[in-house]
């Protein structure tokens, strides 16, 4: 199941703090995330698959694909899938989130050497990481509810991303959107999907008697 990772941050921003006792800045690389131009691996489309439309407004960039039924695998939901998504992370969203944990950050820190509620430049690389990685999350989770999907519980509920976190960072400019590629086990979610009208159910009927009625008539002329 997919799930925000927010607090995780938090307390790996407070063990940051506190592992940072006789530490000192010089000594750590800055090589999470930097200028140089970002590089990484692109993954493949998987062949076959039902393309998945969108029950709303569609986001930019995204892409779902119904892949194999999940055998063993039972759900409330309906039938239970593994579905192949594509999406756009927005540079715009990783700038939020990357602020709001530094705002949180200034709260606990209290590094040596620093002032406290001051975030030094070496843990900055650090905060962009974790920023891109609620980023993808929140965009999995957007992507999920456009397409009228719902993520499994529990053992089931798997989620893949095929990108690698740390080459996504390495020379990632914040702001700058991004491409990833994922799978999810899910299933259709009932409430999201489009109701048919008793005025839409009534007039295929009429379509379908109709039809019946014509063939009907083919027939006679044939015999």
């Amino acid at each position: 199941m997919i799930k925000s990772s927010m607090m995780k941050i938090l307390a790996v921003i407070a063990l940051m703090t506190t592992a940072s006792q006789g530490f000192t800045a010089q000594r750590v690389p800055q090589t999470s995330c930097g200028a140089l131009g970002m590089v990484v691996e692109a993954f493949p489309e998987p062949e076959g698959g039902v393309e998945v439309s969108p029950v709303g407004s569609s986001l930019p960039g995204s892409r779902v694909k119904q892949m194999e039924e999940l055998k063993g695998v039972k759900s409330d939901l309906g039938t239970p899938y593994e579905f192949w998504l594509t999406a756009e992370v927005d540079g715009t969203l990783v700038k939020e989130v990357r602020t709001t944990i530094l705002k949180d950050a200034s709260k606990k820190a209290n590094f040596p050497g620093f002032r406290k509620g001051q975030v030094p430049p070496y843990a900055l690389p650090k905060m962009t990481t974790f920023a891109v990685q609620e980023a993808i999350i929140k965009t999995v989770q957007a992507v999920v509810d456009c397409y009228g999907l719902k993520e499994l519980e529990g053992d089931d509920g798997k989620v893949e991303v095929k990108e690698d976190l740390e080459d996504i960072c390495k020379g990632y400019n914040v702001g700058d959107p991004f491409q990833i590629t994922a799978t999810i086990n899910a299933a259709y979610d009932p409430a999201k999907q489009p109701a048919v009208s008793e005025e839409e159910e009534v007039i295929d009927a009429e379509v379908v008697e109709e039809k019946v009625k014509d063939q009907g008539e083919v027939s006679d002329v044939f015999q």
